[in-house]
C-alpha cells in the first residue's frame, strides 16, 4: 500500500516536471508555428476577457481531465497520477503566468522571491522580443538564471 503510494506521487511528480518540457515545446514549435493564429492574440492587448490563446489552456484541461476520469472510472491509479500531475501544471501555470505576471485575476499579492522574479522578468523578455516565427524563454514555470 505505501509502495503504490509512494509510486503514484513520484508518477504525479514527475509529470508535473515533465509538463514544463512539453509546455516548452508546444510553445516554442506550435503556438509560434503553426498555431500562431491562436496564440497571436496573448502577444497583444485585447479588449476581452477571454482570448483565443485560452484555448491552449482548455486543451490541457481536458486531457487531464480525461486521464482523471480514466483512473477514477476504471481504478486505473497510473492514469489518475498523471492526471493530477498534469492538473497540478497547470494550476501552477495560471497562478504564475495568468495572476502574477498577466493579472488576470487581481489580487494584491505581488511575488518578491528570486525565483519568481526570475519567471516573470524571462516571460517579460519573452513578450518583448518573441514574434510568430522567432522568440525567447519558452518557458512557463521555469526561467534560465540568466533572467535573475
Amino acid at each position: 500500500m505505501i509502495i503504490n503510494a509512494l509510486i503514484y506521487s513520484a508518477v504525479t511528480i514527475g509529470i508535473f516536471i515533465i509538463m514544463e518540457g512539453v509546455a516548452w515545446f508546444l510553445h516554442k514549435f506550435v503556438m509560434h508555428g503553426f498555431g500562431w493564429y491562436l496564440h497571436e492574440d496573448h502577444h497583444r492587448y485585447t479588449k476581452g476577457r477571454f482570448e483565443k490563446n485560452d484555448i491552449f489552456g482548455l486543451m490541457f484541461s481536458l486531457i487531464s481531465f480525461l486521464f482523471i476520469l480514466n483512473g477514477t472510472l476504471y481504478g486505473i491509479n497510473i492514469s489518475l497520477a498523471v492526471g493530477i500531475g498534469i492538473m497540478m501544471y497547470g494550476i501552477g501555470y495560471f497562478f504564475v503566468h495568468d495572476i502574477f505576471f498577466h493579472h488576470r485575476i487581481k489580487i494584491k499579492y505581488r511575488p518578491k522571491g528570486q525565483y519568481m522574479q526570475r519567471v516573470l522578468r524571462a516571460h517579460a523578455v519573452h513578450h518583448q522580443k518573441s514574434t510568430a516565427k522567432e522568440g525567447v524563454s519558452f518557458g512557463f514555470l521555469y526561467a534560465s538564471k540568466k533572467y535573475s
